[in-house]
């Protein structure tokens, strides 16, 4: 279970509006039924009537509904102010460091700046930094820069030290990563949750919910299939599916069009292949894939195809339910299948009236 700061901390935030704290915790009002940003304008509850989520997600599980107000599952919200300060300060010296008495000096406390880039990149801000740092490194060498450049220019005195820690985060020594470009992923928000992309030149190779337990396994699997490393970077194939996502959350368009380049076995590449014919708003059975894939009866190998998609949404396996038409597995949850569908409906159906 993710840590929250303390009830009496979240509570003071709330009631003053402190905006260090959005990204930190959401809360959910008993008495209203409805979940906000620590921000919100609206009357704060006595404490006895606050419940903390660390997410929008949690609160929604929690059964609050967002708050109109402050809209705390909007994707369009920007990141926290201090999340933007500090990236600010890496991209002054990224090749640098960053030490918390110097983000004292700041008056920025390095706990807080730990917490908010834990719940926004999963990592603290120091590793965030040292990723930014190694990935600049890992730049300058497959561009064909000298190895001992790439050390000076990441802030190691030694190359033994700049070796260890560049094989600690990409999984192969400075030398071979020539020839191996390494992945790059960026979490994006959602009114589902954070999600995770990767991707590289070849197209996206992954889309997930952050929470799910199957994802860290995914990218691993990434991991070790490319024979390369993922870092936190920009891409266009990123920015546009952040354009995208964005798009099918409001309802602009259901449509996917970044660029993808799935790994599997040429019996899932079919099956995902398969997926992507089924238009929004509507549901096919395992039984009609496997008729379609001409293996009938093959409904489980089916359903085990589906399950190891790793493009959540862009491959739609939450468009495939039972023959009888209830709803069954789904990695993200069957909470979230039952909100795309509905959606998918929702909005399908304005746009035809």
């Amino acid at each position: 279970m993710e840590l929250l700061p303390p009830p009496t901390t979240m509570y003071r935030a709330l009631r003053e509006r402190d905006s260090t704290f959005e990204g930190i915790f959401v809360a959910g009002i008993r008495t209203t039924g409805i979940f906000c940003r620590p921000t919100c304008s609206a009357k704060k509850p006595a404490p006895q009537n606050v419940e903390f989520f660390a997410t929008p997600s949690d609160a929604l599980l929690g059964g609050y509904r967002p708050c109109l107000r402050c809209q705390p599952m909007d994707p369009a919200q920007p990141a926290p102010a201090l999340i933007l300060r500090l990236r600010a300060e890496v991209e002054k010296t990224p090749s640098g460091r960053i030490t918390d008495k110097e983000l004292r000096a700041l008056e920025i406390d390095p706990s807080t700046a730990r917490r908010q880039f834990m719940r926004h990149y999963g990592m603290t801000f120091q590793a965030y930094h040292r990723a930014r740092r190694m990935g600049l490194a890992l730049r300058e060498v497959r561009r064909g820069g000298r190895v001992d450049h790439a050390q000076s220019e990441s802030g190691f005195e030694s190359a033994s030290g700049f070796r260890e820690a560049f094989v600690r985060i990409f999984g192969q020594a400075p030398t071979s990563a020539k020839e191996r470009p390494a992945l790059l992923a960026e979490r994006i928000e959602t009114p589902l949750g954070v999600m995770i992309a990767v991707a590289d030149d070849e197209g996206l190779r992954l889309l997930e919910f952050a929470d799910r337990r199957a994802t860290e396994r995914e990218l691993r699997l990434l991991r070790e299939r490319l024979r390369t490393s993922i870092v936190p970077g920009e891409h266009r194939f990123l920015e546009q599916i952040r354009r995208e996502l964005g798009d099918y959350f409001a309802g602009r368009s259901l449509e996917f069009r970044t660029p993808v380049a799935p790994v599997g076995s040429d019996f899932q590449q079919r099956t995902w292949q398969l997926l992507r014919t089924i238009p929004p708003a509507e549901t096919r059975s395992y039984s009609w894939m496997a008729e379609q894939l001409k293996i009938p009866g093959a409904r489980r190998a089916v359903g085990r195809a589906n399950g190891t998609n790793m493009l959540c949404l862009i491959i739609p396996c939450h468009r495939v339910i039972r023959a009888d038409g209830t709803l069954c597995g789904y990695g993200g949850g069957l909470w979230r299948k039952r909100w795309l569908l509905d959606h998918e409906r929702k909005f399908t159906a304005q746009r035809a009236a």
